[in-house]
């Protein structure tokens, strides 16, 4: 009698693709959070430490902190593009929404790690002298270009 419901039951469908796929959504955005809230926290300890020393320079100093909430942008741009994906990930897809998704969180987090690391030295710097504002800005163009090379190749995996 059991193996007969059993018989007449619908096939079970495997979901471990989708599981995959979304978790590469998640990483995606926790991973670009992550970097985008340790860079602007850092950061931010650095614009307090300018702000006691010359607080007429602190709006010019908030670069960093804008440039690391690029980040979390990243990971939303890539999540919204594969979340409708995953839905329907079959086979191998799931894995690679998976790498899709780590690869931009992670270089994310790593540009975040980097533009938090640079953008408080800078700060501190440009606290003392006016002359390394420019070479701040350039390190802290570098380090974002590292999630923003994370984030292309991201949608190039999602969309193929």
């Amino acid at each position: 009698m059991v193996l007969a419901l059993l018989a007449q039951a619908a096939p079970v469908e495997d979901a471990t693709p989708q599981f995959f796929a979304y978790m590469g959504v998640a990483a995606a955005l926790v991973f670009s959070n992550l970097g985008a809230s340790y860079g602007t926290a850092k950061a931010g300890v650095g614009i307090a430490s300018l702000g006691v020393i010359d607080s007429n320079k602190i709006l010019k100093a908030i670069i960093p902190v804008v440039m690391a909430g690029i980040l979390g942008i990243y990971g939303i741009i890539v999540a919204v593009l594969m979340v409708q994906k995953c839905k329907d990930a079959t086979g191998g897809a799931g894995y690679k929404y998976l790498s899709a998704g780590l690869c931009c969180g992670l270089s994310s987090l790593a540009s975040g790690l980097a533009i938090g690391v640079a953008g408080d030295a800078g700060v501190r710097a440009y606290a003392q002298t006016d002359a390394i504002y420019v070479g701040m800005i350039l390190v802290l163009i570098f380090a974002e270009a590292i999630g923003l090379y994370g984030l292309i190749i991201a949608i190039i995996m999602s969309q193929s």
